[in-house]
């Protein structure tokens, strides 16, 4: 578990890393907010009191996203490969390691250049709505919050959408239904399950995740529907609507630009085999 004193320290070291290079930075906030005490997930490191250097682990099933930065002014002082080392060493079994950069970090392309054991796997688009008009539409799909019998039903979708293994899409699921900062709801036409997005709401924005439609379903509307009415309902409460998609999802990214979605960062992935 991550101390309230720490998180404020992490997003006291987020900004100034962005700042300095301009950057956004993917350190899953939601996850950091619910650590459990089992798995040591985070590694610090500090100069007297302050937070220099942080790397964080986020497991996803039998997948590893690592994420971490450095002080503009502690910097090339080995801190990030250290923290990286320690954090690969108490990695629990995983099939898959990734290490997460944005694309225009030079800080970050130079230090990946420099790995032997780490190679380019695929970029995310983190895309955004904000600050136009809405699209007019008529609502033909609902939402229902996901309960426990929906569970098989949403690791199923993850499976045929997203190429999760069965097993890696329960693990996540599973923690995706207990955390108490994210909604996690179905997406249903004529009482029949279709599809499903989670949302989580912080700092006046609201993020969308893992939203899929079942194949059968897809090309009928029914995806952009469920999109316009988040939209609709995120910005009658003033949020910006973020979600992030799969730079080869060209079907997605056309969905997403339809609905008004606009690209502003680009976040790289990294295999790093040991």
């Amino acid at each position: 578990m991550i101390t309230e004193k720490q998180l404020i320290e992490i997003k006291h070291l987020q900004d100034e890393c962005e700042k300095f290079e301009e950057i956004n930075l993917k350190l899953n906030w939601e996850m950091l907010r619910n650590r459990k005490n089992d798995l040591k997930e985070d590694f610090f490191y500090y100069d007297k009191d302050q937070l220099v250097g942080f790397v964080a682990t986020y497991y996803f099933g039998e997948k590893v996203e690592i994420c971490g930065m450095v002080h503009p002014n502690f910097r090339r002082k080995g801190i990030f490969s250290n923290l990286l080392n320690e954090a690969l060493n108490n990695l629990a079994p995983v099939s898959t390691i990734l290490l997460n950069a944005p694309e225009v970090s030079k800080t970050a392309k130079e230090f990946i250049k420099k790995q032997e054991n780490c190679t380019y796997s695929f970029s995310e688009y983190q895309m955004v709505w904000k600050e136009q008009e809405l699209i007019e539409f008529t609502p033909i799909v609902n939402f229902t919050k996901a309960v426990q019998l929906d569970f098989a039903f949403i690791s199923n979708l993850d499976v045929v959408c997203f190429g999760f293994e069965k097993n890696d899409a329960e693990k996540y699921n599973q923690r995706i239904l207990n955390e108490p900062d994210r909604a996690l709801y179905i997406i249903e036409v004529n009482n029949e399950k279709i599809g499903k997005l989670s949302l989580l709401r912080e700092n006046n924005e609201s993020w969308i995740y893992g939203f899929a439609i079942l194949p059968e379903y897809q090309g009928k509307g029914y995806g952009k529907n469920a999109l316009l009415q988040i939209i609709e309902k995120e910005n009658k409460i003033g949020n910006e609507i973020h979600l992030e998609v799969a730079l080869e999802n060209s079907n997605a990214k056309k969905l997403y630009t339809g609905c008004g979605f606009r690209q502003y960062n680009t976040q790289d992935y990294y295999v790093i085999k040991r």
